[in-house]
């Protein structure tokens, strides 16, 4: 499935109004037939097989990079049906240039344009990192249809295990934010609803800055993309670099979509396809130090002042 528009704000918001009247138990069976409804998605999100005329898939060794060129110099292997192995460059976008570096193996997808080759969708290729990420997806999965009905975890329960890459290309684990205080979300970098998932990217923006103001020593920001065959690492660190966003203790993650789908289906999340465009809820949720679950707001309306009071170890003069 492949996120690439949404709908209105307000209807959206609406599925999430829905959500939040029925039971728990009612909510449980609706994520439970998502995430079942998803299982088959594909395990990678750069797995697909519909890639448009003109574009190939690639894989290579990255020999330089030229920041001047915007552009990366890749010895790639053998395209079958459309070019034999051999060392080309590619342009890049900025958030691919900053990611790769020489040496690196990478997969990505390749076309030609009147200004030359063009490199999108990279992925690093790190078979120890991608063991682990294929590991914890197949353990969410099965967790998730263990859970069945309990898929949905409630205020007081864990945050569910996963690995995930970062907007830097690093695997990303609980266990890397343990003591930590995280608030996460869900986002993808084409939503072209500014009260959607800009308007939560601009919160949780707010949010940094109350937690640096207030002292908060342990702040850290999670967004996981909607669109994981889009949001590549390169991408996303693209998108936090345009909006000036201090990724110190704010992380963009992606991954399979088999393991993104299972995370929405047990933090509440849902989405569904009509047509070309994609509804979705929307939520925010609170995780304390022992990776507990503490606070949730579903739909759009969120304050940041709101997790800014709920955060502890920082000043609190200015809850008043």
């Amino acid at each position: 499935m492949v996120l690439t528009n949404e709908i209105s704000g307000r209807s959206v918001d609406g599925v999430s109004s829905l959500l939040r009247l029925g039971t728990p138990a009612r909510f449980s069976v609706l994520l439970l037939g998502f995430a079942l409804l998803v299982a088959g998605c594909g395990g990678g999100s750069a797995d697909g097989d519909d890639l448009g005329e003109g574009r190939h898939r690639l894989t290579g060794l990255v020999l330089s990079v030229s920041e001047e060129r915007r552009s990366l110099l890749v010895d790639h292997d053998e395209i079958p049906g459309y070019m034999p192995r051999m060392t080309m460059e590619f342009k890049v976008g900025s958030g691919d240039l900053a990611l790769a570096r020489p040496g690196m193996r990478i997969r990505g997808v390749i076309y030609e344009s009147g200004d030359g080759f063009h490199l999108e969708q990279m992925w690093p290729i790190d078979d120890a990192g991608q063991r682990i990420v294929e590991e914890a997806a197949r353990v969410l999965r099965q967790d998730t249809v263990t859970r069945g009905r309990a898929a949905y975890r409630e205020v007081g329960e864990q945050l569910p295990d996963f690995a995930l890459y970062d907007q830097n290309g690093d695997v990303a684990q609980p266990s890397r934010f343990r003591g930590k205080q995280i608030v996460l979300n869900f986002i993808f970098t084409r939503c072209p609803d500014a009260t959607m998932c800009p308007a939560s990217t601009m919160k949780m923006m707010q949010l940094q800055q109350m937690g640096r103001e207030a002292g908060v020593p342990n702040l850290q920001l999670i967004s996981i993309t909607l669109d994981p065959e889009y949001d590549t690492p390169g991408v996303l660190r693209q998108y936090a670099e345009l909006r000036g966003i201090d990724t110190g203790n704010f992380s963009f993650l992606t991954g399979p979509e088999r393991a993104i789908k299972d995370l929405m289906a047990q933090l509440g999340v849902l989405a569904f396809a009509e047509g070309p465009l994609i509804n979705h809820t929307l939520a925010t949720v609170l995780i304390d130090e022992n990776g507990k679950i503490v606070h949730r707001v579903d739909g759009s309306q969120w304050q940041p002042g709101d997790f800014a009071k709920r955060l502890k170890g920082g000043n609190r003069k200015e809850d008043t």
